[in-house]
């Protein structure tokens, strides 16, 4: 492979390695910025929500922005929208400005993670397995380390420092890819003449405006119903307004010609259900423990920013450890094994955290962690396995897409369980009582795996 090929990898993954670098970092954050804009833990969700719910629509939007109209220019564009979103963030004036730019900030970082990807397919023709494992390796250390950076920053500074810390990612692979990118083909006469009706309808504007409202509507009833500790007329017409919009979505995605989310493909290939269910659930349990044990460690144990990111530097080394163990595993014997191994690696830390009492040493949590972590590791390349098996060979774009959709609604649904489980604030009980509900789920999660098909027997294209 050319040095320019590395260099084109590096600049590359310097960006796309803001999305979930920023995504983790909030995690130790929260308990501060809780306190900081006088806050429940409900109100606080909003940095979570706000971020995986633009995520999940921008990045399929970039995608096809990016065939459209460059990936060179996209990319780019993605980086100022980006660091501008890192300049701002810090000087918001309340809660409100800091969930604007949070949204801002999830939609450039979004523009980089798809179309970063495709920029290495096309433009490094040779061992591009070697390519996309090194663009992996920052997506996946960048989650791995965020707490621990997150943790550091905030310990030393405040909340502001973990969206002054991308300013120097940004700036430097603004400067790499403009060099090392190549230009990109002037489009088709067909791009050029395209009307804004015509890309309103490409991009299905209708079905994710549906989308958008009708997910942030639930949200809003369920969250102020439970904040409020009633259920009050306003709560229920928002969460009705949020069930028919999502309803109005369905029914739309099933008539228009170029879905967003094109859900008569799950009724053609039923095996693409379970895998994007399980995905889910799995996601619902990592992200739980992910954003719940730093608040727990710092609001009910008084653990500090820096010691809570050093524990939780454990759950993302245990993952990135996992991960080349698991392909060569998965390599030889399939995904069955490797998801089953996960699913009770699961359940022994969502037991354990049952068990963990207020006298117990804090340390020893890293049992759990390095439990979750570990799993996360299998599941990342397990589950990406038993999605190839399922999924037809000319439909692999769809899947993957729908893929990372069910993972952010998978990270959407935890932030929404530890809301309604702790409710305004964290306490002993509360995390004991979301420790039981993420034993059932890995329960049912360890079923689920049992009862997979051998490879042989998946469906093939």
């Amino acid at each position: 492979m050319s040095a320019r090929s590395w260099w084109l990898m590096i600049s590359v993954g310097l960006g796309i390695l803001l999305n979930p670098l920023n995504s983790s970092m909030v995690s130790v954050a929260i308990p501060r910025l809780q306190n900081g804009f006088q806050l429940d833990f409900t109100g606080v969700s909003w940095i979570i929500f706000s971020f995986y719910i633009a995520s999940s629509i921008a990045q399929p939007v970039m995608g096809k922005a990016s065939d459209l109209f460059g990936r060179r220019k996209i990319f780019l564009t993605g980086l100022v929208v980006a660091f501008i979103a890192s300049l701002l963030a810090p000087l918001s004036p309340n809660f409100v400005w800091l969930i604007v730019f949070r949204i801002v900030q999830s939609i450039g970082t979004s523009m980089m993670v798809g179309v970063g990807m495709a920029i290495v397919r096309i433009h490094i023709t040779e061992k591009q397995a070697i390519a996309l494992s090194v663009l992996s390796i920052f997506l996946s250390g960048a989650a791995a380390i965020g707490p621990f950076i997150g943790g550091i920053l905030i310990h030393w500074w405040n909340w502001p420092a973990i969206f002054f810390v991308n300013i120097p990612f940004v700036v430097t692979s603004f400067l790499l890819c403009w060099r090392t990118i190549p230009k990109d083909e002037p489009p088709t006469s067909g791009v050029r003449n395209m009307s804004f009706r015509m890309w309103f309808n490409l991009i299905d504007a209708i079905g994710i405006l549906l989308f958008a409202v009708g997910l942030v509507a639930l949200l809003v009833g369920v969250l102020s119903a439970k904040s409020a500790g009633h259920i009050s007329l306003v709560n229920i017409i928002v969460g009705l307004i949020g069930v028919a919009s999502l309803g109005a979505f369905v029914r739309h995605e099933l008539k228009t010609a170029s879905p967003f989310i094109p859900l008569r493909t799950f009724a053609k290939y039923p095996a693409m259900i379970w895998v994007n269910v399980e995905f889910m659930l799995v996601n619902v349990l990592y992200y739980s423990l992910f954003f719940g044990l730093p608040s727990y460690l710092q609001t009910v144990r008084h653990v500090s920013e820096f010691q809570t990111g050093i524990l939780m530097l454990s759950l993302g080394l245990c993952s990135l450890i996992a991960s080349p163990i698991a392909g060569r595993w998965i390599d030889k014997s399939g995904p069955r094994p490797a998801l089953l191994v996960s699913a009770i690696l699961m359940t022994f830390g969502s037991v354990w955290l049952v068990t963990f009492n207020q006298t117990s040493p804090v340390i020893s949590v890293c049992l759990a962690l390095a439990a979750f972590g570990i799993s996360n590791g299998l599941n990342n390349v397990g589950m990406q396995a038993t999605l190839f098996q399922s999924s037809p060979k000319a439909i692999i774009g769809v899947a993957s897409g729908l893929f990372n959709t069910s993972r952010y609604l998978g990270t959407i649904l935890s932030s929404l369980l530890i809301g309604i489980v702790m409710g305004g604030k964290f306490s002993f009980e509360g995390f004991q009582v979301l420790g039981i509900i993420l034993t059932v789920i890995a329960l049912s999660l360890v079923f689920m795996s049992r009862r997979h098909r051998d490879s042989g027997q998946l469906q093939k294209s």
